[in-house]
C-alpha cells in the first residue's frame, strides 16, 4: 500500500513538495512516521487512547528532526472540521478505519472538506466484493454462502464490522468533490496469512506479486483490502 501511496504523490506534486499530511486513524503511526521520514508535515488523529500512546512511543524512538514534523491529535476523525480548516492538507490518509464507523459518508465528507484543491484523498477499507474470499478459501462454505448478501463481518478482532463496496465509494467520492483517480487490491494473496506469520525467505518475490496484482484485472477485485485515492477538484 506504502508504493501504491508514493505512485500517486509522484503522479499529482513536483519532486521535493512538502506536503501538508492528514493521517485520520493513525494507530501505530506507521504511515504517519514514514511520510515524516520523507520531508512531509504530518498531522495526526487517533480516538484511541492505546493507539495513541503506541504512536507517542514510536514517535518518541526518532530524531528530533522528524518528531517536529508530526503532531498528534486525540479525537473522532468525525470532528475534523472541529479541528481543521477548510483546505488545510495537501493529502489525507483514512486507511483501516471506515469498517468501524456505522454511517461513513459523513466522514468521507469531512475528510474531503480539510483537503485542498487538487489534494489526494486516501482509503483503505475492506472489500465488500469479496467478503466471501476468505471463508471460502479458509474451507468455511456457509460463511461464504453467508457472505455474497452481507456488508457485514467479524473480523479477527473478534469485533463486528462493516465493508464497503467500490461502486458505492465511487458515488461517495463523486458526491463530494473528490472524485476517484485509481484504485488498487492490497492483500490479495496473503489474507489468510495471520498477524504473526513468519515472514517468507523471498519476500520482495512476494511483495512484488502483491503490487502487480494489486493493480491488475481480475486480481484486485477480489482482494480484501481497497486502496482508493481520490482528488479533490
Amino acid at each position: 500500500m506504502a508504493r501504491q501511496l508514493d505512485e500517486q504523490i509522484a503522479g499529482r506534486f513536483p519532486v521535493g513538495r512538502r506536503l501538508r499530511v492528514l493521517d485520520v486513524g493513525i494507530g501505530q503511526g506507521t504511515q504517519a512516521l514514514r511520510l515524516a521520514r520523507l520531508g512531509h508535515q504530518v498531522t495526526g488523529v487517533e480516538q484511541d487512547p492505546v493507539m495513541v500512546a503506541a504512536a507517542r512511543e514510536a514517535l518518541a524512538r526518532e530524531p528530533e528532526g522528524i518528531r517536529e514534523r508530526v503532531r498528534l491529535v486525540q479525537g473522532d476523525g468525525r470532528d475534523t472540521g472541529v479541528h481543521f480548516l477548510p483546505g488545510s492538507f495537501d493529502l489525507v490518509l483514512c486507511h483501516g478505519v471506515l469498517m468501524y464507523v456505522t454511517e461513513p459518508d459523513p466522514l468521507v465528507a469531512g475528510l474531503a472538506r480539510v483537503l485542498a484543491p487538487g489534494g489526494l484523498l486516501s482509503l483503505l477499507v475492506r472489500n465488500g466484493d469479496a467478503l466471501a474470499m476468505r471463508p471460502g478459501l479458509a474451507g468455511d462454505p456457509a460463511g461464504a454462502l453467508a457472505a455474497f448478501d452481507s456488508t457485514a463481518y467479524t473480523n479477527r478482532l473478534g469485533l463486528n464490522v462493516r465493508a464497503d463496496r467500490l461502486s458505492e465509494l465511487t458515488a461517495t467520492l463523486a458526491g463530494i468533490a473528490a472524485p476517484l483517480h485509481a484504485w488498487y487490491g492490497v492483500r490479495v494473496f496473503t489474507d489468510l496469512a495471520g498477524d504473526d506469520a513468519p515472514l517468507p525467505d523471498d519476500l520482495p518475490t512476494l511483495l512484488a506479486a502483491e503490487e502487480r496484482a494489486g493493480r491488475t484485472d481480475p486480481y484486485r477485485g477480489v482482494a480484501a483490502l481497497l486502496h482508493l485515492c481520490g482528488v479533490r477538484g
